[in-house]
């Protein structure tokens, strides 16, 4: 980690800053710790003392990435990953802020554990972290955990990870509750029972290689309850994680009915589909799972157009030994945070997506869903910045991810385009060289 704190300034770069609709070329100036300004002109001449002039020609600088659904092993299961390696791996990715899921042991679901979260990554990690705390206590699903108090400690939203509330009154009950609090509620929309045995995208490709299917209908009648609740207790609602066609129209449905509900996509789900399963690959078993090329298009024009709010990386490291199983009996996850926007910029390079558009959902969006003072280049902003080279051609090495856990869905996969500095807070945290 660098820790130089001289100001900086990035000349001569493409400047996307969807918070002020500004996409063109222009400098950046940062100085003890807060973006000092972002527009044309500024040049070496009107910048302070021993300024860093960072001579970014041909790159891009935007806001750091904020990234609203990762696990991170603290407390509890730090063999999976820790605040520290997490962090590395997402300053390599061009993440400045990790949302961290409550799924950790204890379970964050009282003002103790988020002060934890908090000291510990402040300690520890060279980004910003901040939890999501538990919906319901112990992530039972049985009773609302004290949404106002924990909040109030530090909580930037409300869920149980990648369980489903089944019951609809302890739903119903949060919501009302949280909407007191101005407090999001942050959904994973699968329905156990429906879910059942499944393993992967219901159809005749599970058929073909004879793995249990979950149905879309899972993700389906889960948010078609959930819009129900969110339009009975005006509450604000977050859908963790949508894959389907028809999760789509339940969302622009409700946005229609003037609803106050959002939507993220995991980078998973709009760059890879069922197919790429493959030979029983499980390193692409998720939760939820991928589904088919028609819903993955799906996904990505309805990100495009803004039904969708943000993309995110569901950073989720499994270790070795749930992983090297048969596809039916391994562990559902991937890691994403150091590759999340390299993948993303795939959609940018295929002419399915803008920048603007691309920047605004992993970043600005989060940062307004969630209230964080990040997402921008406006003056007098936290200096979370990073410059991306567009075009760079590389080749994923699974052994170069910093995190603990090599679970990559991308292991060997051709990129074009990283992240080659991270500023957080006016430090620089990464650098490719």
């Amino acid at each position: 980690m660098l820790t130089d704190r001289r100001p900086i300034l990035l000349a001569n770069a493409r400047v996307i800053d969807p918070s002020r609709d500004f996409d063109g070329p222009g400098d950046v100036l940062i100085a003890d710790g807060v973006i000092r300004d972002a527009k044309r002109g500024i040049g070496a001449a009107g910048v302070p003392e021993g300024t860093d002039i960072v001579n970014c020609a041909g790159k891009i600088v935007a806001p750091g990435l904020i990234d609203m659904r990762a696990f991170v092993g603290e407390p509890g299961a730090s063999h999976r990953e820790t605040f520290a390696s997490a962090s590395q791996a997402a300053a390599a990715g061009g993440i400045t802020t990790i949302i961290c899921q409550p799924d950790t042991s204890p379970v964050i679901d009282n003002s103790a554990t988020v002060d934890f979260v908090l000291r510990r990554a402040r300690d520890t990690a060279i980004v910003n972290i901040h939890p999501m705390a538990a919906l319901t206590k112990g992530m039972q699903g049985q009773e609302m955990t004290e949404i106002g108090l924990l909040k109030a400690a530090g909580a930037v939203a409300f869920t149980d990870g990648d369980r489903s509330v089944t019951n609809a009154q302890v739903m119903r009950r949060a919501l009302t509750y949280a909407r007191d609090f101005d407090a999001l509620i942050v959904h994973h929309t699968e329905d156990p029972h429906l879910v059942g045995e499944g393993v992967m995208n219901e159809g005749e490709f599970a058929t073909r290689l004879g793995l249990a299917g979950i149905p879309t209908a899972a993700e389906s009648i889960m948010l078609e309850r959930d819009m129900r609740l969110a339009g009975l207790t005006g509450g604000r609602y977050h859908a963790a994680s949508l894959t389907s066609t028809e999760s789509l129209e339940i969302l622009k449905r409700a946005r229609d009915n003037g609803l106050h509900v959002s939507a993220s996509v995991s980078i998973n789900h709009v760059t890879l589909n069922e197919n790429d399963i493959g030979p029983y690959r499980t390193f692409l078993k998720l939760a939820p799972p991928l589904r088919t090329e028609e819903d993955r298009k799906a996904l990505v024009a309805a990100l495009a157009s803004g039904l969708i709010d943000v993309v995110m990386s569901d950073h989720n490291p499994q270790d070795v030994e749930v992983k090297r199983l048969p596809f039916a009996e391994a562990a559902s996850g991937a890691v994403g945070l150091q590759t999340m926007l390299p993948a993303a910029l795939r959609l940018i390079h295929n002419g399915e997506m803008d920048f603007k558009t691309l920047i605004r959902a992993m970043s600005t969006r989060p940062a307004e869903l969630l209230g964080l003072p990040g997402g921008t280049l406006r003056a007098g902003a936290p200096a979370d910045v990073i410059v991306i080279d567009a075009d760079i051609p590389w080749v994923l090495d699974r052994d170069d991810l910093k995190s603990l856990c090599k679970n990559t869905p991308f292991d060997d996969a051709r990129f074009s385009g990283r992240v080659t500095r991270t500023i957080v807070g006016g430090r620089t945290v990464y650098e490719h060289v």
